[in-house]
């Protein structure tokens, strides 16, 4: 059987600063034992494809980028591993469920039962072994990671601040079954409503997004997920932000192939980066590197 490695981590290719970005959408490698029913094409839809090549230059600044191999309707390792519908198992769960919504309305839970376009993936129901071999062999080597990089570089610096990576599809609002009155912006920004970070470092990052002439909102129509909940702990040293960027700003989303604009978004987010970097490096307090902040878990 084809077991792709489950990750990636491009460490800091310059001096270290008090940044990790993650990526846990970009995945591309199909497991053999997926199993799924649906097109390929459609299941595709799906991935937040190329945001791990757009957010490249995150290493040339310093900070750590991380990214997963598996796609995200196989396992999503930016939800928690309760987050599954019994309905999609052939056995009662051995332990906890807690459904959320988008598990229930769009089948996008832990593992995913439908497809961007409502689509079923699976014609038959899934093991509680396949589930559990594959948060075993997905799932938990990414958070691990995330957590293990998280922690280093806090203990390094004294605080962390941790972008979560992402991408959106054009639709977005019908997507998620919300009425708007505005257009989608070309950057979402969530920190779970002003929980998971400082309100400067949202701003830091929708300045340098605006000064290059994307329009940004903040928590519309996406707030952050799990791994921000986890993380995002301003008080106990790492702030966690989620960046979303429109797919058709970059990316044929038919044909997942990059667009003729893919280029020039890269070198924008590698300008991005660098008022990111300067954000970190301005508050990153040296003295407290000597005494690290409590564990955020």
């Amino acid at each position: 059987m084809n077991v792709p490695p489950p990750l990636s981590i491009d460490p800091p290719a310059a001096t270290p600063i008090a940044l990790v970005c993650d990526s846990p959408h970009s995945g591309t490698a199909y497991p053999d034992d997926f199993g799924h029913a649906v097109d390929l094409a459609d299941l595709r839809r799906c991935e937040d494809t190329l945001v791990d090549a757009l957010w490249s230059g995150v290493p040339g600044v310093g900070g750590a980028l991380l990214h997963a191999h598996f796609p995200r309707s196989y396992i999503d390792a930016n939800r928690a591993c309760t987050d599954i519908e019994a309905a999609l198992l052939d056995a009662p769960w051995p332990g906890e469920l807690c459904p959320s919504d988008r598990a229930t309305r769009l089948g996008n839970g832990l593992i995913y039962s439908k497809t961007t376009t409502l689509a079923p993936i699976y014609a038959r129901r899934l093991g509680v072994d396949e589930v559990r071999s594959r948060i075993e062999r997905c799932w938990r080597p990414y958070r691990a990671a995330l957590r293990t990089l998280i922690d280093a570089t806090r203990t390094r610096h004294g605080r962390v601040w941790h972008l979560n990576l992402h991408s959106m599809p054009s639709n977005a609002y019908e997507r998620l079954g919300l009425a708007s009155d505005r257009p989608l912006a070309d950057v979402v920004l969530g920190d779970l409503r002003g929980v998971s970070c400082s309100a400067a470092f949202t701003r830091c990052l929708a300045e340098a997004f605006e000064s290059l002439g994307y329009t940004v909102a903040v928590n519309d129509p996406y707030t952050g997920q799990d791994l921000l909940r986890v993380h995002g702990r301003p008080e106990q040293g790492c702030e966690s932000l989620q960046v979303e960027l429109n797919r058709q700003l970059y990316l044929d989303e038919t044909t997942r192939e990059p667009s003729a604009r893919f280029e020039r978004m890269r070198q924008d987010i590698d300008l991005v980066l660098q008022q990111v970097a300067r954000f970190v490096r301005a508050r990153t307090d040296v003295s407290s590197r000597s005494t690290p902040l409590k564990d955020a878990s």
